[in-house]
């Protein structure tokens, strides 16, 4: 029932533009640059890569090489993605955009600690106060797939550990109510509870049907059936948890 929840997982870009740098360049790679970015902007990112390529060939340019990485990351080629945010890297080392792609390209490569790591050295080097919110975020993302994983090779303290983290940097609903299931299922129902009306609290992407679910189980934990009822009656308006909440509704009958 959580699945659905990391499938639709999605980092927050920061947007930048480095088209205006062109006249900064030689002519012929400014030239080239700038048919990149419009081949990149119509979506042919082969396209735009190629002309990246051609450009790079004439002269070196961090921005060129942070328009490539954006370009390979569009067309799924993320270890090419990677190698081309690092450059860009190695020619302007504290570039906060650079940086943060890079982190998210690690992210979508399912290196989640590498991920967070890049993302921590843009918290490091930025005075955007808005910048830093959205890396927050990416990295609360990132620590959120470190606990789910954690969750699934049943490692349930690494889980919460790391879950703890993730609604520290942002309040992200889906760690909350992980940390509303872990809880339950060790007994810890006070926090249970806590963490799912946290999760109902800052719910952006979940269902309110988890929450009340996990609560009603840790209210029948607890002995108070009443409330469990009337938890599990909640839950029931959702498709997701209806048959496990009419379940636990018809064993407490």
């Amino acid at each position: 029932m959580l699945k659905k929840i990391f499938q639709s997982i999605l980092l927050v870009s920061l947007f930048v533009s480095f088209s205006t740098f062109a006249q900064e360049m030689k002519p012929e790679a400014g030239k080239l640059y700038n048919e990149g970015n419009s081949l990149l902007k119509a979506g042919n990112y082969n396209g735009a890569v190629e002309k990246y390529n051609q450009a790079l060939n004439i002269e070196k340019d961090y921005r060129i090489y942070y328009q490539k990485g954006v370009a390979l990351k569009k067309a799924d080629k993320l270890d090419d993605a990677r190698i081309a945010f690092e450059e860009c890297l190695k020619l302007s080392p504290n570039n906060e955009a650079a940086l943060n792609a890079l982190g998210g390209t690690f992210f979508s490569m399912g290196d989640y600690n590498k991920a967070i790591e890049t993302f921590e050295k843009v918290l490091a080097v930025s005075k955007n106060n808005s910048v830093k919110d959205k890396v927050k975020k990416n990295m609360s993302l990132a620590y959120t797939k470190l606990g789910n994983q954690a969750m699934s090779s049943g490692n349930a303290n690494k889980a919460i550990e790391y879950l703890t983290k993730a609604v520290e940097l942002d309040k992200y609903d889906a760690a909350y109510l992980l940390l509303a299931q872990l809880y339950q299922e060790l007994g810890q129902y006070d926090n249970s509870i806590k963490a799912a009306e946290d999760a109902l609290k800052y719910r952006s992407k979940i269902n309110k049907g988890g929450a009340y679910y996990y609560m009603g189980l840790s209210y029948k934990g607890k002995g108070d059936m009443a409330k469990a009822k009337e938890m599990f009656n909640q839950a029931k308006g959702d498709p997701s948890y209806r048959a496990n909440a009419e379940y636990q509704l018809g064993l407490m009958k």
